[in-house]
């Protein structure tokens, strides 16, 4: 079973330390020129602001020495170093925020090539809104953290330091008593900082199940409405997102309360430091340009350590929305591919073989949705599924397509165990025409083409017209040109199906598997479409899914599921014969067909 991250329902810890950003080295690292070129920027213009003291204290005294001349050469000096400090800090920024965006891209390319990827069942445990959430809310955290907070902790930690090596060498005895004042201030920022780092993670996992329940009503806007659902919906949304607005509330007032503390210890200690530096200038004990020098480093000192701690809170919310990236790109799949993976036939024959195959959906362990099935379909015969629903039908395509691996038993491929091969490899043999057709917010001649990207138009068009969607495509406003909406809203049930039967038809594989892929057609359009079917499954494999068993007579088999088993298969009239399940479906069919006429 894959093991998904942790749902945001569920074990809502607090997010590790900031020590958690260490899962942005891969990305950040590759890219060492431009972390080393943000680095000398940065301690390049953070010197700068070092020195400026330096030449406001020498102005200052200037004034006193009454020298003129010196007094010009100062402010030029002061001038210069302003020059070069808006310079570098134009710079950094640049570098800065083109390496978090550069970061952030490729972030957001990883986790969505390792999301696509993952198996069914990985999904059944998590919302897709979530992952969405993820690739972007917990993304743009992030971008704001490597392209400005880490590059403004760091600034301020230079000038924390830098500040207090030159307060010392300005003046050992205030700096000392600025010293005093340390310890009271980490204190708060460590026990509240706790706080907050449980509180981002808990605000970032209330806002990602806010998009899942978004995104999930919005998908089915349609039923929501038939049913009269906006109102409950409305409510459940309304519900996470004062969740997320509550533990977001609760972060900011922690935060708030942990910035007034600092601020507060921080200039009432300078406070009382420049009373002492008063008292010692009017002594004689230092100039007037020293005690400037020593309160805008002190100055520099406070605004930092009050820049650290903002600084510091939104470097947490970034460590919860790393660790629940990673915990995306880290996830396990159920279904990977070998490391050696043995190629797959190419062009395939279109032999498939089920061998003493058991499954059990992820989330139905106890029931077996296969239970001990063997099947083998010969190159070119057209195979038939039939059965009540939830007989395990739908069940064999999809381990067919390795979408699950079977708990016991083996399925194959022109011989090959599918689990050796490469799932991208044995997939191009096989076009799928799914019960529920996916149509994305493209053209018709885009939806079509993604069965075979290379296709021509004319190719395009080819398909469409065996999948007798030619008609109504060719009416659209641009015809096929025409954009189809999201989900295919533009278009009926029928027309979604025959897109899909379009773009099987065009991917041209060996192995065809049809799911109900007539169930949604009209009475004319369906005969259309079965004269296309059956011309298309001539010369490959075809498995076919159906419920109305007139679609199925001119099978070559007719395999019948019950309950995850075969119980019986044959030819249409033989089946008859036999009585039993097939039998019996095929009467009530037919009565219910003879009397609606």
């Amino acid at each position: 079973m894959a093991r998904s991250p942790r749902s945001s329902g569920q074990d809502r810890a607090g997010s590790k330390r900031v020590g958690a950003l260490k899962g942005l080295a891969p990305f950040v690292l590759k890219y060492r020129l431009m972390v080393v070129a943000s680095l000398v920027a940065l301690v390049f213009t953070a010197a700068i602001s070092l020195i400026l003291p330096l030449a406001v204290r020498r102005v200052v005294d200037g004034f006193q020495t009454g020298a003129t001349a010196l007094l010009d050469q100062y402010f030029l000096a002061a001038l210069g170093i302003a020059a070069a400090l808006a310079i570098g800090t134009g710079i950094r920024y640049y570098m800065v925020t083109r390496l978090g965006e550069r970061v952030v891209a490729d972030i957001r390319k990883a986790v969505f090539d390792r999301m696509v990827g993952m198996s069914p069942a990985f999904y059944e445990n998590l919302l897709t809104g979530e992952v969405l959430s993820r690739i972007t809310t917990d993304t743009t955290l992030i971008l704001s953290v490597i392209g400005s907070s880490i590059s403004w902790f760091l600034r301020n930690l230079l000038l924390f330091f830098g500040g207090l090596v030159l307060m010392l060498l300005t003046s050992a005895k205030l700096t000392g008593l600025v010293l005093l004042i340390v310890p009271v201030v980490v204190v708060p920022i460590i026990a509240l900082g706790r706080r907050v780092r449980a509180l981002s993670r808990e605000n970032q996992d209330w806002i990602a199940q806010s998009s899942g329940k978004a995104s999930e009503t919005l998908l089915s806007v349609q039923t929501v409405q038939a049913f009269s659902h906006e109102h409950l919906s409305r409510g459940r949304f309304a519900e996470v997102t004062e969740k997320s607005f509550a533990a977001a509330k609760q972060r900011i007032t922690v935060r708030a309360v942990l910035t007034v503390i600092i601020i507060f210890l921080v200039f009432a200690g300078i406070v009382g430091v420049l009373w002492v530096g008063a008292r010692d200038v009017r002594s004689g004990a230092m100039t007037i340009g020293e005690l400037v020098q020593f309160v805008i480093y002190a100055g520099i000192m406070a605004g930092s350590t009050a820049a650290l701690s903002e600084i510091w809170g939104e470097m947490q919310r970034a460590a919860g929305a790393t660790e629940r990236l990673v915990e995306l790109l880290g996830a396990e799949d159920s279904v990977t591919d070998p490391a050696a993976p043995v190629p797959a036939v190419m062009p395939g024959r279109g032999e498939i073989a089920f061998e003493n195959v058991v499954f059990h959906y992820p989330t139905r362990p106890d029931a077996a949705a296969l239970n001990g099935i063997s099947l083998t379909v010969a190159p070119g015969e057209t195979v038939a599924l039939v059965g009540p629903s939830g007989a395990g039908k739908t069940t064999v395509l999809q381990l067919l397509l390795r979408f699950y691996d079977p708990a016991a038993g083996t399925v194959r491929m022109d011989g090959v165990n599918l689990r050796q091969m490469a799932r991208a490899d044995f997939r191009r043999n096989i076009a799928l025409v799914p019960q529920e057709p996916a149509i994305f917010a493209d053209t018709a001649m885009e939806n079509i083409r993604f069965g075979r990207p290379e296709a021509s138009d004319e190719e395009v068009r080819a398909a469409a017209q065996a999948a007798a969607a030619d008609g109504f495509i060719s009416a659209l406003p641009d015809g096929y040109q025409s954009q189809l909406g999201e989900r295919g809203v533009m278009l009926s049930g029928g027309q979604k199906q025959r897109i899909a039967i379009a773009r099987a038809i065009l991917r041209d594989a060996p192995v065809l598997l049809l799911d109900e892929a007539t169930s949604a057609l009209d009475a004319e359009s369906e005969l259309l479409v079965q004269k296309a079917v059956e011309t298309l499954s001539q010369d490959r494999t075809t498995l076919i899914i159906a419920h109305r068993l007139a679609t199925v007579k001119k099978a070559d088999r007719i395999v019948v599921f019950d309950e995850g088993r075969i119980v019986a298969e044959g030819t249409h009239d033989s089946l008859v014969a036999q009585g039993g399940l097939y039998a019996r479906l095929a009467r009530l069919q037919f009565t219910e067909a003879l009397a609606a006429e």
